[in-house]
């Protein structure tokens, strides 16, 4: 079979549905440009698999409600920027040029708000990595494949969840390579192919791509302006019957909400009465900003065996150590461990020991990160009152991000402006199911106050492009 034939063709109005709303101004150029972006945006987020069949270009003018002289010119500028491939006779292919990114306008700086995390504690880390090192010598006369996790960092982590209200046992705890390593494994062993997983809309876009990697298909429950709408929630699980949940309670990405104990309470009823299968995300748990956050949601639920808890090391101490964990049932966690040789061998020792050490630090090491959040969000805050006064930030006040309503749906074209002029910042859509959300953007505030500022005058720049508006305040260089 030729590489064309079997590359996934892309159905026209879903590829339609998933670009958004890409159209802009015409004062900031031709409409073909904003289209590639928007195609390019796609590609590089991952949500076109590079090497698919993109639709005609007849097809996808027709569902666009666009000329095909647009949709020529877009394809054309997407091959000579290296996004599509194409041979005469058959149908373009998406690809990634050799950087794998949007290259910005030569000249600007590059800022980042794709990620929402801090630098690491270097001081704290340094310690915990020479006191590892001091730990691992009886590890070095075993073979080192630890699918389960080391037993001080299992012992730690136990008490932990102890400290919070849920009593655990070492034995109920299973260290994995982060979080998202924790999330791939749990869908590994417990989705077939076509199973629904409900989620919450918005949520963590790397569950929604695991969840699409592993075949199973994320059905959205809404959250509300003001957090979770119980009823909703219990009338899909009662209505769909999906195989599992995958739920943020606690400084929810990207709202930044925080489940009430009364809240937690009744949603741990309708777990257990609808005998659902859930997996709770506290990898932002410790990223509280206001008070703390109420006892683990699994602590409400009656059955053990139902909730599946995953937590991090990534976001509250730092993103290089990949150290992440499973807190469940021991049946639960022996059918995970069953599937995870073909994943992988475990979690590196030395970083398991060191994450030991820095959860012992938590009392010292926490505290002043979250006063940097706390600085770095009224900051942030502050800006955006100042010069882009339409824009509404969520009343969330937890987790690393502010999750901000736009004056119009113009999500998808705001991040390909943006991406343009230096600044990577994901559109709203990547936090849905079903390509909605142009309305809103997430906006990490883990970035030093100077990036911020910075990043903020790009999204001004970005907006008023697009908007076919012009920025009454004075111009300064970014630099």
């Amino acid at each position: 079979m030729s590489t064309d034939m079997a590359a996934r063709a892309l159905d026209v109005d879903l590829l339609a549905r998933e670009l958004g709303n890409w159209r802009t101004s015409s004062h900031s150029g031709p409409a073909y440009l904003g289209l590639a972006d928007a195609i390019r945006l796609l590609i590089v987020d991952g949500r076109l698999p590079v090497g698919s069949r993109l639709p005609s270009e007849r097809a996808l003018a027709e569902s666009l409600r666009v000329s095909r002289t647009t949709v020529t010119a877009a394809f054309a500028q997407l091959r000579d920027d290296g996004y599509l491939h194409a041979r005469r006779g058959a149908r373009s292919t998406t690809a990634l040029p050799a950087s794998g990114h949007i290259q910005p306008t030569a000249g600007t700086p590059t800022i980042s708000l794709a990620t929402a995390a801090l630098p690491a504690p270097g001081a704290a880390v340094l310690e915990a990595f020479a006191e590892a090192a001091r730990d691992i010598t009886p590890y070095l006369r075993e073979p080192g494949h630890e699918l389960i996790g080391v037993g001080p960092l299992r012992t730690a982590i136990a008490e932990r969840y102890c400290a919070r209200g849920l009593p655990t046992d070492p034995s109920q705890i299973m260290v994995t390579n982060g979080a998202q390593h924790a999330i791939g494994l749990i869908l590994a062993s417990h989705t077939r192919p076509g199973d629904r997983v409900l989620v919450e809309q918005p949520t963590y876009h790397g569950a929604l791509s695991a969840i699409s990697t592993a075949g199973a298909r994320a059905v959205p429950v809404a959250l509300t302006d003001d957090g979770w709408e119980l009823d909703a929630l219990q009338a899909a699980l009662r209505q769909l019957a999906p195989s599992l949940a995958y739920l943020v309670p606690d400084s929810h990405n990207p709202t930044g909400f925080t489940m009430p104990s009364v809240d937690r309470q009744r949603l741990g009823q309708i777990i257990s009465d609808t005998r659902t299968r859930t997996i709770v995300d506290e990898s932002i748990t410790d990223m509280w900003l206001d008070a703390a956050p109420p006892e683990p949601l699994a602590a409400a639920v009656t059955r053990d065996d139902l909730v599946i808890t995953i937590g991090s090391m990534s976001k509250s101490f730092w993103g290089g150590l990949r150290v992440g964990w499973i807190r469940a049932e021991r049946n639960t966690l022996a059918t995970i461990a069953a599937i995870r040789p073909s994943v992988d061998l475990g979690t590196p020792i030395l970083e398991q020991l060191a994450a030991a050490r820095l959860l012992a630090m938590g009392t010292e090491v926490l505290p002043e990160r979250r006063e940097i959040l706390r600085a770095r969000r009224q900051f942030l805050v502050s800006l955006l009152a100042h010069d882009l006064p339409d824009w509404q930030p969520g009343p969330g006040r937890g987790g690393m991000s502010l999750w901000v309503k736009l004056p119009a749906p113009m999500s998808t074209a705001l991040s390909a402006a943006a991406l343009r002029l230096g600044l990577d910042v994901p559109a709203g859509p990547r936090f849905g199911v079903d390509g909605t959300l142009e309305r809103f953007i997430r906006l990490p505030y883990a970035l030093s106050e100077p990036e911020l500022e910075d990043a903020v005058a790009l999204l001004v720049r970005a907006w008023h492009s697009i908007t076919g508006t012009l920025d009454a305040r004075p111009q300064t260089l970014v630099v």
